[in-house]
């Protein structure tokens, strides 16, 4: 096949993409907008690589920031790419350096059974630390100790660094201390945190030349997908394995850099051409995601921050409706009004899953999920409560954490007591203190406990624990046990299930748990067949994040922070809270860096909306148990009038002259239709006096359709009723709240 035949396959891409494409040699900077297919350039870029045979499929290292968008990538380069494409490596930054490790890391002193801690798993090390070095947790929260020790690791800070920086400033050397006995108490466990394991793979290329020269030569070809989000640490990693060839490729957005807070700095992006010498820039504009009137707002808010490369969004869609901007009396009006809306919009044929609710802080969604559960909407939160952070699930995944890695103190000390064994926390502690004075890890002292005098009297106890750990670690070693039939046996032997029957609440629910763990690690077996091994899995379930988890195809309403909502998109996007104060938020107002962060956040949040978006702000809010009164978002004002549509009640008062900038609206008016006209108010449904519901009344829902009552509960002055309808299932619904009329 000719290179103009080949060329021709990728004929079906607009010519910006076709340019992106076919730029293989040398850096490359591809500037893509939202919705701008840069994930399509991705792979059909790997594609036209393996065609033209300018490498083998090993010779290519994929990185993207998710495990979703590393799975979605790795599924259509092997569609596009049949023969070959499982062998590309396509994987998150922390899986990448996690696979280096597990091969190398024993040049820097550790297993290949090396454990990875998450967020509580550091807490409870910190909080023990602390202790030890008698450091008051009110003046030295947990929280930010790490939060510096994740700055330092980010900038490649050793403690013995941060120590000689911190010179007399008190705060800073008990941080350098606590630092320092961390990393040695994760050593000792063979143990790393997220940031160790980019860390420690940049320090292993520096201590050892011939690893990264193999790294060096395989990868002929690199590409990093959203290259705005990577921190210093990631673009030392990337640039090292790129100094043989220099065919790196990065696309990313400068005007959706959004995680400062977590270390990413813009400054990788915008001085791409500076560091990489002889750079192309390829800018990606044409938007195959939203409506002329979403980007046009989106284009107007972005062109008001500085620090940016600049380019235009632009799409050959639908001009579509206008952003309605709908003003409310509170936080409960809001909420309401977006349940309604909901429900109006299924009623007219559209799916749960085409909502999306975004605000900028957590505290924001009580109401919203109220407003929801009492409307009967299904509704998902992402950033909730994970399933991997149940405390069920965190037991049965320390008991495979230990048989994996038994030096692992954190989660050791989790489980030497649970079930309940008798060996007591004082026991456990003079364990620790003396696997820390000899360098030793608690397994290895309470392995020989009766060498301790002060261990005597729990010697037995700690012994009969330690032969229940080397059993299984024996049955996992031999190779006659799946990863399924080793959990089953941690839980046989354990006698995990009556515990929880006997010493917990909801015993039902949490046997369920489990079992749906089991249910996870059968599917991990399927999905990866021969090397689905202990330390894979528990890899795997230690990098994954909750949006991992969002299932696109489930018909719910979802829940989620902007930042989470970056890389996704909805038919039907609300942003709640736009007022100043809330977004951007207070701590950013005096700081224009941080308002540039903000208003990059109200640029990614407009652009997940593909059809229809909805403004919301309130006159009051109650937010953290105090009541304010905002200006609407500077965000609002910088979106030209005429693309938007004003709903709501603007009553003037005192504190609402902010919102003000003539925006004209009726007051009294109630919203009779699905949807609601500029000037008119929205009220909730009006309680409907003197109808009553009682078990086997039939019922007509205006979305769920009919039903038969099953129970009616008084809660205060409202009724929740549990409706078994015919179609939609059973649904718990207040009575005041919901469409619904007697049959």
């Amino acid at each position: 096949m000719t290179q103009q035949d080949i060329r021709q396959n990728f004929s079906h891409m607009n010519p910006m993409q076709q340019q992106a494409v076919f730029a293989t040699e040398g850096p490359l900077l591809i500037l893509a907008g939202a919705g701008s297919g840069k994930t399509t350039v991705l792979v059909n870029r790997i594609a036209y690589i393996l065609q033209s045979g300018l490498c083998k499929p090993w010779n290519i290292l994929a990185i993207t920031f998710t495990n979703k968008a590393a799975g979605e990538l790795k599924e259509r380069i092997c569609n596009a790419v049949p023969e070959g494409g499982a062998d590309i490596w396509a994987a998150t930054f922390h899986s990448t350096c996690a696979r280096i490790l597990r091969r190398y890391g024993d040049r820097l002193g550790y297993s290949s059974h090396f454990t990875v801690y998450a967020a509580d798993d550091q807490k409870r090390l910190v909080k023990d630390i602390i202790k030890q070095l008698n450091i008051d947790e009110k003046q030295l929260p947990v929280k930010s100790i790490l939060s510096e020790i994740s700055k330092a690791k980010d900038k490649m800070v050793s403690p013995q660094e941060m120590l000689k920086d911190a010179e007399y400033d008190y705060r800073k050397v008990s941080v350098a201390k606590v630092y320092e006995v961390y990393q040695t108490r994760l050593k000792t466990a063979d143990a790393m945190d997220f940031d160790d394991l980019l860390c420690k793979a940049v320090e292993l290329f520096e201590q050892c030349p011939d690893i990264l020269g193999y790294y060096q030569n395989q990868f002929k070809y690199i590409m990093v997908d959203e290259y705005q989000d990577t921190n210093r640490v990631q673009y030392r990693f990337v640039s090292m394995l790129a100094q043989k060839y220099g065919n790196i490729c990065v696309v990313g957005d400068d005007d959706q850099s959004i995680y400062k807070f977590r270390g990413a700095t813009i400054e990788n992006i915008l001085s791409f051409e500076k560091t990489f010498k002889g750079a192309q820039i390829i800018r990606l504009e044409q938007n195959y995601r939203s409506t002329k009137n979403i980007l046009n707002a989106a284009n107007a808010v972005i062109a008001n921050n500085t620090m940016r490369k600049g380019k235009t969004l632009w799409t050959q869609n639908d001009e579509g409706e206008k952003i309605e901007l709908h003003t409310c009396e509170d936080e409960r009006d809001e909420a309401r009004f977006i349940a309604q809306t909901i429900m109006d919009g299924v009623e007219e044929g559209r799916r749960y899953a085409d909502f999306a609710v975004l605000y900028r802080t957590n505290a924001q969604s009580n109401a919203v999920e109220q407003a929801l559960s009492r409307s009967g909407i299904p509704h998902r939160i992402i950033g909730g409560h994970r399933f991997y952070d149940r405390e069920e699930i965190r037991d049965m995944v320390a008991y495979l954490q230990v048989i994996n890695n038994p030096h692992d103190d954190v989660r050791l000390s989790r489980i030497i007591n649970v079930p309940k064994r008798g060996i007591g926390a004082r026991t456990l502690q003079i364990a620790a203190d003396i696997g820390a004075g000899l360098g030793e890890s608690i397994y290895t002292v309470i392995k020989d406990a009766d060498s301790y005098p002060q261990l005597s009297r729990a010697a037995a106890k700690l012994k009969e624990f330690v032969r229940l750990i080397d059993g299984l670690i024996e049955a996992e070693e031999s190779g006659d046990y799946s990863l399924a039939e080793l959990y089953n046996l941690i839980l046989e032997h354990t006698n995990y299930e009556s515990y929880l029957r006997t010493e917990k609440d909801n015993p039902d629910v949490r046997i369920e748990n489990i079992e749906e763990l089991s249910s996870n690690i059968i599917k991990f077996e399927e999905d990866y067949e021969d090397e689905a091994d202990l330390s894979a899995f528990l890899e795997e379930i230690s990098l994954m994040t909750d949006i991992d988890n969002y299932d696109a195809d489930a018909d719910t309403c979802v829940m989620m922070t902007l930042h989470s909502a970056k890389g996704l998109e909805f038919p039907v996007v609300f942003i709640t809270g736009m007022e100043d104060g809330l977004f951007p938020s207070i701590a950013s107002m005096m700081n224009p860096e941080e308002i540039g962060e903000e208003r990059r956040l109200a640029y990614v949040g407009i652009t997940r909306a593909k059809q229809k978006l909805y403004l919301t702000k309130t006159r009051s809010r109650m937010l953290f148990g105090s009541t304010s009164y905002n200006k609407e978002s500077r965000f609002v004002t910088e979106i030209p009038d005429e693309l938007l549509e004003k709903t709501g009640d603007e009553r003037k008062s005192a504190f609402s002259s902010g919102f003000g900038n003539g925006e004209r609206f009726t007051v009294g008016a109630g919203r009779t239709n699905a949807s609601p006209k500029a000037g008119v108010a929205y009220r909730p449904p009006a309680v409907k006096a003197g109808v009553s519901y009682s078990v086997g009344d039939t019922v007509l829902h205006k979305v769920f359709g009919k039903g038969m009552v099953m129970s009616a509960e008084k809660m205060g002055n409202d009724t929740l009723l549990e409706i078994a309808f015919d179609k939609a299932g059973t649904k718990k619904l207040m009575a005041n709240f919901c469409k619904m009329e007697k049959l």
